[in-house]
């Protein structure tokens, strides 16, 4: 059991900003299943409907998001912690895989912790969208209302890629290559439909989650970063707490910004060297692709 644990933790210290990410929403699922089944088993009641339910209004609505701003202040963590939260198996499947899909697509392009500063902004802008509709709107009840899940962040995710590469193109089954932007504005388009539904919260975060990520993507092509803002923020609040003398650290923020554009401009190029080769396979056949072809797309793979 011990030779598991270390080879998780080593897994989660070597992983990629999208690994760390994908393990934190599940250790958070199964540590929330794992404290339920003790609930469960100490509750006397044959109903199992009611077990689930009450242990989500007792317990874990302290790590959702309320939409009654009045809650919001006895919790306002839950600003975050809701954006790694979930409680059914399927809701977590999806937004795993989903984040996973596009995550990849994201780190094609884009360093690691532009990935976390995406996510976390992403879902806090779903956060902020969801506490104003609730709010303002008054077809909207904040009576009981309460969000959770990824969703908003894996779709600022799928906005922010979709808006900088919106010409990169995945292959779908049964319908074949399709570009990103495409996807991006079906997602989109059905969330804002199914705002008329039982889950509107839900599909309120995911608009102000792609609102964030169009936004962070149109500011980056123009040579701002609005997520360095958060993550020197971030910086700062760590430092407070680390023990030991303060180091004064120097930004040069001239030279950061041009390691940043020189990064993203080589991931750009290798990604239009693969599109070309994939393309190439698709048409004429892996055997027609030329000896540095092969080693081009070979060494490319291993890479992502």
């Amino acid at each position: 059991m011990a030779t598991i644990t270390d080879e998780i933790k080593e897994s989660f210290r070597q992983g990629t900003a999208l690994v760390k990410l994908i393990y934190i929403n599940l250790a958070i699922f199964l540590l929330v299943k794992i404290v339920y089944v003790f609930f469960f088993l100490f509750i006397s009641s044959s109903d199992v409907q009611f077990k689930a339910i009450f242990f989500q209004v007792r317990y874990l609505k302290y790590l959702m998001l309320p939409a009654d701003l009045s809650e919001l202040l006895y919790r306002p963590w839950s600003m975050i912690s809701y954006m790694f939260l979930h409680w059914d198996f399927l809701h977590i499947l999806f937004n795993v895989l989903a984040l996973f899909w596009f995550g990849r697509i994201f780190l094609r392009y884009l360093a690691g912790r532009q990935l976390y500063t995406t996510y976390l902004l992403g879902g806090f802008s779903g956060a902020v969208l969801y506490l104003i509709s609730y709010n303002v709107f008054p077809g909207l009840d904040t009576s009981n209302a309460q969000v959770l899940g990824a969703s908003a962040s894996v779709v600022a995710i799928l906005l922010a890629i979709s808006a900088y590469a919106p010409n990169y193109t995945v292959y779908l089954p049964l319908i074949g290559p399709v570009k990103i932007k495409y996807i991006a504005i079906v997602i989109v388009a059905l969330d804002f439909i199914r705002v008329a539904s039982d889950n509107a919260g839900g599909f309120i975060a995911h608009i102000g989650g792609a609102m964030y990520g169009y936004i962070f993507a149109f500011q980056l092509k123009k040579g701002r970063d609005i997520g360095m803002v958060f993550e020197k923020m971030a910086n700062a609040l760590s430092g407070l707490f680390k023990k030991g003398p303060r180091m004064k650290v120097s930004y040069k923020s001239g030279a950061s910004k041009i390691d940043d554009m020189h990064y993203n401009k080589s991931k750009a190029e290798n990604q239009k060297e693969i599109d070309r080769i994939l393309d190439k396979i698709a048409k004429s056949g892996y055997d027609s692709l030329s000896k540095n072809e092969k080693e081009t797309l070979f060494r490319m793979s291993n890479k992502s």
